[in-house]
């Protein structure tokens, strides 16, 4: 099983602006979907597992991973050597849309562009200067332009930054950027594009620094099989389960070519990354018994 421990919310999001309340059916925190719930929910079937003392089951290796929503960085190695020595891989990512589990997921490309340029008096010597700001704003818009929702490619400048003062032609421009691609054809060539970006002005320096953070995968024939299986034991506990393909990554993109893997195993809920986020308290006992079955079943 496979867990993170991290989210993306700042320091002191708890106490200012998601504080723990539940009301009616929803509990809300941060991370409390992504992915809090789905830790919680897995040591509570591997507890009840551990209680029953069955000895005819699978040995369970539960990796909880302090760096997801940033990369994965330090703990891909990890995740990776451990996939390699799994049968199978359960992923407890927060469910989709009403409950479904995750059986493909797009790739993630993150880069850095920064951009240098003149700087120069903004009243007496704006013809001196070439700004960066100008420049970032040009490739902004070719960049976003590369979303194309037919082929699945998306591309979000998420935060950029330039200049020092209103009246100083701005030295220096930056950006971050995400990419989502959905299989390795199409998204080496749009990586490609990014990392060959060139200044509109010749003045300008341009430099593109990034590339490939997690793989994409594909549902292959033993995701189908391991899905298949996981839909038979949600009915027999009282609920349907379906699947999906998601834009979003997860260290299950790790783990898919490496061993079979069944992702968005955890809580049901929404508003993840947000202040609203929430789960949904009715999904916690279907969702625990759900993995407690699935461990005392795969052989």
């Amino acid at each position: 099983m496979l867990s993170h421990l991290d989210t993306v919310h700042g320091l002191g999001t708890l106490a200012n602006g998601l504080p723990f309340q539940v009301e009616g059916d929803a509990a809300y925190g941060p991370g409390i979907y992504d992915m809090k719930g789905g830790a919680l929910i897995a040591l509570a079937a591997l507890r009840e597992l551990s209680r029953a003392g069955r000895r005819d089951t699978l040995p369970v290796r539960h990796l909880l991973v302090s760096d997801e929503e940033v990369g994965s960085h330090t703990s891909r190695e990890l995740i990776e050597a451990e996939a390699r020595r799994a049968r199978y891989v359960l992923v407890t990512e927060p469910a989709r849309e009403g409950g479904k589990v995750v059986t493909a997921r797009k790739g993630t490309a993150r880069f850095e562009l920064a951009i240098t340029g003149v700087p120069a008096h903004s009243g007496s010597r704006h013809q001196a200067g070439r700004s960066a700001v100008r420049e970032l704003a040009r490739h902004i818009l070719d960049l976003e332009a590369m979303t194309d929702y037919a082929t699945g490619v998306t591309v979000n400048v998420g935060v950029i930054a330039g200049g020092t003062r209103a009246n100083v032609v701005p030295a220096e421009a930056s950006a971050e950027i995400d990419m989502r691609v959905p299989n390795p054809e199409i998204g080496d060539a749009a990586i490609a594009r990014v990392l060959a970006l060139k200044a509109y002005d010749p003045d300008c320096t341009v430099t593109v620094t990034g590339g490939l953070n997690r793989p994409g995968y594909e549902k292959s024939p033993e995701i189908e099989a391991l899905f298949q299986h996981a839909r038979g034991l949600a009915a027999s506990i009282g609920f349907e389960l379906q699947d999906l393909k998601t834009g979003g990554g997860s260290d299950g993109n790790f783990t898919a070519a490496l061993a079979p893997t069944l992702d968005g195993l955890g809580v049901d809920g929404k508003g993840g990354h947000t202040l609203h986020e929430q789960l949904y308290v009715s999904s916690l006992v279907p969702r625990a018994t759900l993995l407690l079955r699935l461990m005392e079943t795969l052989k």
